[in-house]
């Protein structure tokens, strides 16, 4: 005969219990994040070492301080979810299957490939926005701030981005 765990009522739950699931689905929304991060961390730095045209210099100079960014965004992500006790992928093939959709790059035309770049800024901004919103629900501040923080990054950047464009 085995032992049975005791039952427990729903009025002896903790806030532990209770946050679960919430937790967990905040965390495939990081893992998702997280593999946005890595695909404009490579995007951003195939674009530096791509683009030509007349405002190279500081083009190749803000993508650096762009895919160096995102790398340090990745780190950070990922540390969140350990922090909420979970695992990250193990494998960059597991990783890239946790982002539904990335505009990639089709050309070498370097006004092409920032649009398709800014874009991604743009949709990370709002997959930012949704995780925050999640984070509070689940009472994750930690993770609600650093949302945040990535929201104002990447509509800074697609500004910025978007600046350029208009002068070219």
């Amino acid at each position: 005969m085995q032992a049975q765990a005791p039952e427990v009522m729903e009025d002896q739950k903790t806030p532990e219990d209770t946050d679960a699931p919430k937790i967990g689905a905040l965390v495939q929304q990081l893992i998702m994040m997280a593999s946005m991060l890595k695909e404009l961390e490579t995007q951003s730095h195939l674009i530096h070492a791509n683009a030509e045209g007349s405002n190279f210099l500081a083009l190749h100079e803000f993508l650096k301080k762009q895919y160096e960014q995102h790398l340090d965004q990745l780190d950070h992500v990922l540390e969140l979810v350990r922090t909420l006790n979970h695992f990250a992928p193990v494998c960059s093939r597991c990783l890239a299957n946790a982002l539904p959709d990335f505009i990639h790059a089709t050309t070498y035309e370097t006004r092409s490939m920032l649009i398709a770049y800014f874009q991604n800024l743009e949709n990370m901004g709002e997959v930012a926005k949704v995780v925050g919103e999640s984070a509070r629900e689940a009472n994750a501040p930690d993770v609600d701030n650093y949302m945040a923080e990535l929201c104002g990054d990447a509509y800074k950047a697609s500004w910025m981005i978007k600046a350029t464009l208009r002068g070219c």
